[in-house]
């Protein structure tokens, strides 16, 4: 399972490009990190790969992973996960219902709490099931966002600065425990920062004006 963008130009439609004919592969298990300066276009090219570009811009090229044209699908269909730097948990809901509301829709009924309960098991944060989300620590928010993410069983993983809000400690173990998650579940993942420190070690990098290199 690849990612592939191919000759990807966003403009915004005052008719300035941010940039012209991307081409770039994610393949499967790899993450991939985007580096560059604020306003280069790294997270609007995340929203044309989830589907959610803004008005304000348009593109060309194709988002393809690999025999299927992602362009051609509504957001909610094209199995893209996300982790932004805020955490997104829904605070009216407890730390299982967050986790069993990610859930492929063939899980059902209280099947959705086992596989919650058995998530946090795996994340060792079964004490806290019961908890509202302004109840547990920055980390803990951020353990349960990424593995909310990964339940919903995406194809491909997006990462807009996702260890920013962290502190310096929390910042390394999270983002460790981060790769470890995502090379278990084993899909294309694209990462935006701006830290050198959060690229894993070995890796690929694509920094602007968009030329890859290996950390």
């Amino acid at each position: 399972m690849c990612l592939n963008l191919n000759n990807i130009t966003i403009k915004k439609n005052s008719g300035d490009a941010l940039f012209f004919s991307l081409n770039m592969t994610v393949k499967q298990g790899e993450i991939l990190t985007l580096m560059g300066p604020s306003g280069c276009g790294k997270s609007t090219l995340l929203d044309v790969i989830a589907g959610h570009l803004s008005e304000e811009f348009s593109y060309s090229g194709t988002v393809m992973l690999d025999s299927v044209d992602l362009s051609q699908l509504p957001a909610h269909k094209r199995n893209v996960g996300i982790l932004f730097q805020d955490d997104l948990l829904f605070p009216h809901l407890c730390v299982w219902e967050n986790l069993a509301f990610a859930l492929p829709n063939s899980v059902k009924g209280n099947e959705r709490k086992i596989q919650a309960m058995q998530a946090l098991e795996h994340i060792s944060l079964v004490k806290l099931a019961e908890s509202f989300p302004d109840q547990i620590s920055g980390g803990q928010r951020a353990r349960i966002s990424l593995t909310r993410m990964l339940l919903a069983k995406p194809k491909v993983a997006l990462l807009d600065e996702p260890f920013s809000k962290l502190d310096k400690d929390l910042r390394i173990q999270f983002r460790d425990w981060v790769v470890e998650q995502l090379k278990e579940a084993n899909i294309p993942a694209l990462m935006v920062t701006h830290d050198k420190e959060d690229v894993p070690q070995g890796s690929r990098v694509l920094t602007w004006p968009w030329e890859m290199n290996h950390a």
